[in-house]
């Protein structure tokens, strides 16, 4: 498996490219609106629901699309750049993306939005690695550090600011504009990539694996639908779901089988599982792709439909997350070389599951202020893992694996976040089922608790108090997704034991791993 990146930054230099600063902004731009449709969805989600006539765990396949698609399509990107030129691909990427957008704004359906997000992922997925790649390319050595930190700030820049861009969107206009957003900075990116950024020397003699990129992507495609679609189908008895499982189970077996068997490249490189410290990395950031993602899908529609706080005002709230995670992976960033990384992993998986305790004791009042220092403290521990995290992962690899890692890493970050939004939002339909079957069990127009006066409850006096006990379930749900993912934060944090500190660490490498 190969990446754009692993030539950039091997050059001594690169030559003075004309219009570095069109071409800079034009790439960014690019790169903001495929990190923006991260998160900008999210608050549109109620609104979405609606609209599509979708449930509630139906509506966050829109999620769940996006990224699997995405973490599908990342690891071709190094192979397409050799064979068609990077130029060619971002134009492509771009164009794609851009169209995908507008299609997802003039969906009427459910299934018509979701092949729109798949669309968006597939061709999204390169816009991130052949930004940094390219930016490298046009930069002498000594401007790389400088443009990798306007690079890494546009890539945090998306994520903070998409819930408060969507929020705003969605109360001023409707949820169609928050796809539609992408149309205009899109098609001013296409030409600026078309006309500024020349084409380069094609290496087509790389090699592909694409049986186990195929296999894999079949058994990870079929995984999600299986979590997506169980809560539908009464789970495993339904013939789908089994159908799934199989598909799942036979893709994955081949895959094994082939990655252990090959001669010559393959899709994972099996030198890779026998470093401890990336072996272990990849469990954390998995847990992380979880927390992260999961959190982030939670909070909008449950600040909106149970609390009815204004589509802005829960972009605003959750907004505050982001910039604690960008300040704490600066703080993090310049503590490389002076502090043992783990100490810092420590602090940052403490700081989440503390964060999330606190949303553990959420009621159904609630005000801003409890939603905000929550999600700033879950950002701080986020941040504090990250940096260190990606740094130990890859400090003891050796170089010419690290391209081949960066692409798992990346993958196994969005397997997480996709399969963690579907387990949270499966536990909580479950969860709210059975709360509210409890509760209701003695909520009946023949209890005498219900009428001392005599008088049976009226029709409506019983509707509105099922829709109280409704909401009270719905608040437990959501509190036990959150003591989920306080419980896994806490559980990996002995594996910090297994992972050997770093003597000399890269932090070039770190920043790759982080921002693929």
């Amino acid at each position: 498996m190969s990446t754009p990146t692993g030539t950039a930054t091997d050059q001594a230099s690169a030559p003075l490219v004309p219009h570095r600063g069109i071409i800079t902004i034009c790439i960014m731009l690019a790169t903001l609106i495929q990190s923006l449709d991260s998160t900008i969805a999210n608050v549109a989600l109620p609104h979405m629901q609606g609209s599509l006539s979708a449930s509630q765990d139906q509506i966050t396949w829109v999620l769940t699309s996006y990224i699997v698609a995405a973490a599908i399509a990342t690891p071709v990107t190094g192979w397409l750049c050799d064979h068609f030129g990077k130029k060619n691909v971002l134009l492509t990427s771009i164009v794609g993306f851009t169209v995908a957008s507008a299609l997802c704004g003039v969906s009427i359906s459910l299934p018509m939005i979701i092949a729109a997000r798949l669309l968006q992922g597939v061709f999204g997925a390169s816009l991130v690695p052949l930004s940094q790649a390219i930016l490298l390319d046009i930069n002498p050595r000594e401007k790389q550090g400088q443009a990798m930190a306007i690079w890494g700030m546009g890539v945090m820049v998306g994520p903070i600011l998409g819930p408060t861009l969507g929020g705003w969107l969605t109360d001023s206009y409707n949820w169609r504009w928050v796809f539609f957003i992408n149309v205009p900075i899109g098609a001013f990116a296409v030409f600026g990539v078309f006309t500024y950024i020349k084409g380069e020397f094609l290496r087509r003699d790389t090699r592909f694996d694409f049986f186990g990129f195929a296999t894999l992507s079949i058994a990870i495609g079929a995984l999600q639908a299986m979590l997506d679609r169980g809560e539908q189908q009464d789970w495993f008895g339904s013939i789908e779901i089994w159908c799934e499982t199989l598909a799942c189970a036979i893709s994955f077996i081949f895959f094994i089988i082939h990655t252990a068997t090959v001669r010559g490249p393959s899709f994972f490189n099996r030198r890779l599982l026998v470093d401890r410290n990336f072996v272990t990395g990849l469990v954390f950031i998995f847990v992380v792709g979880v927390i992260l993602f999961a959190t982030r899908a939670l909070l909008p529609p449950m600040l909106q439909t149970l609390m009815n706080y204004p589509v802005a005002t829960a972009g605003l709230v959750v907004a505050p997350s982001g910039i604690g995670t960008m300040f704490a992976m600066m703080i993090a960033g310049r503590s490389i070389g002076r502090v043992d990384l783990r100490i810092l992993i420590f602090i940052g998986l403490a700081l989440t599951a503390f964060s999330l305790w606190q949303m553990a004791g959420y009621t159904i009042v609630l005000s801003e202020r409890n939603v905000v220092w929550p999600g700033v403290i879950q950002g701080l521990g986020l941040g504090f893992v990250f940096v260190p995290l990606s740094t130990l992962t890859f400090a003891t690899l050796s170089p010419e694996m690290r391209a081949d890692g960066t692409a798992i890493f990346s993958l196994v970050r969005n397997i997480g976040s996709s399969i963690g939004i579907s387990v949270v939002q499966t536990m909580l339909t479950q969860h709210t089922q059975i709360v509210h079957s409890t509760l209701v069990e003695h909520i009946t127009r023949f209890n005498p608790l219900l009428h001392p006066s005599g008088q049976g409850p009226s029709a409506f006096a019983l509707a509105t108090l099922d829709q109280q006990i409704t909401a009270q379930a719905s608040m437990i749900g959501y509190i036990d997704d959150f003591k989920f993912m306080m419980w896994m934060s806490i559980v990996v944090i002995p594996l910090l034991l297994i992972i050997r500190p770093a003597k000399r660490v890269n932090s070039e490498d770190a920043a790759h791993a982080v921002m693929d």
